[in-house]
């Protein structure tokens, strides 16, 4: 399953026109002056008024990019979730379940920097981080995100182990634990003096290695690891 990014064009497809590149000009423009109002005065204080105003468009041609405020505070997240559940779709079948995720997911943040950079700077992307964990209304938008992605996710393992989602629970369970170190990285990674793509890659990949053990080996039938 492939989730595309913006501002990027997909392989063996043709280059965007004048208009589209209009289009994603004027969107990235929008993102990058929502997160930065969202970071300097708060998510909540922040109107849509104040958005076009700056960028100089209309309340029309900013519903027309984004469904709500809300929407524009996780476009970017959304961008590298997508990157991920991308990478997720590349693995190859003969890693086990846990293999899967942790190599998608610093794959993930291994390219993160440049899409990122593409639409606001990866150090404002960082501060959004941090403004959304920190902002009650957007972490409970978060957490419900993370579990539709969560979902997702779990029934892409389910596809490449050739189970039944519904009839085995394992991963939703893998996918559950997973994501809470997910969690628990970027809470500390906030916390933390390194507050940069680096940082969180190198913490993503210090959480995981403990959570490896448990997860590593196939369940397909015959694979070393099986549930009794």
């Amino acid at each position: 399953m492939s989730v595309p990014s913006p501002g990027t064009t997909a392989p063996g497809t043709a280059a965007p026109g004048l208009r589209e590149r209009k289009k994603q000009r004027t969107r990235d423009a929008l993102i990058r002056v929502a997160l930065e109002l969202f970071t300097t005065q708060g998510y909540e204080r922040t109107t849509v008024d104040e958005i076009v105003d700056a960028v100089e468009v209309s309340q029309r041609t900013f519903f027309r990019y984004f469904g709500s405020k809300e929407e524009v505070a996780f476009a970017v997240q959304h961008m590298v979730e997508g990157l991920f559940v991308s990478a997720l779709g590349r693995r190859p079948a003969t890693e086990g379940p846990f293999d899967a995720l942790r190599h998608s997911v610093l794959s993930a943040w291994d390219h993160a920097g440049e899409a990122i950079a593409d639409v606001v700077p990866v150090e404002l992307y960082l501060r959004n981080f941090q403004m959304i964990e920190s902002t009650p209304a957007l972490l409970a938008i978060h957490l419900r995100r993370s579990a539709e992605t969560e979902e997702t996710i779990a029934r892409i393992i389910a596809d490449r182990e050739g189970l039944d989602v519904d009839e085995d629970p394992r991963p939703r369970i893998a996918v559950a634990a997973f994501s809470g170190v997910m969690r628990v990285t970027g809470q500390m990674w906030g916390r933390g003096t390194d507050q940069s793509l680096e940082g969180i890659r190198a913490l993503t990949e210090r959480y995981l290695d403990h959570l490896g053990p448990a997860l590593a080996p196939h369940w397909r039938t015959g694979a070393a690891g099986d549930a009794p």
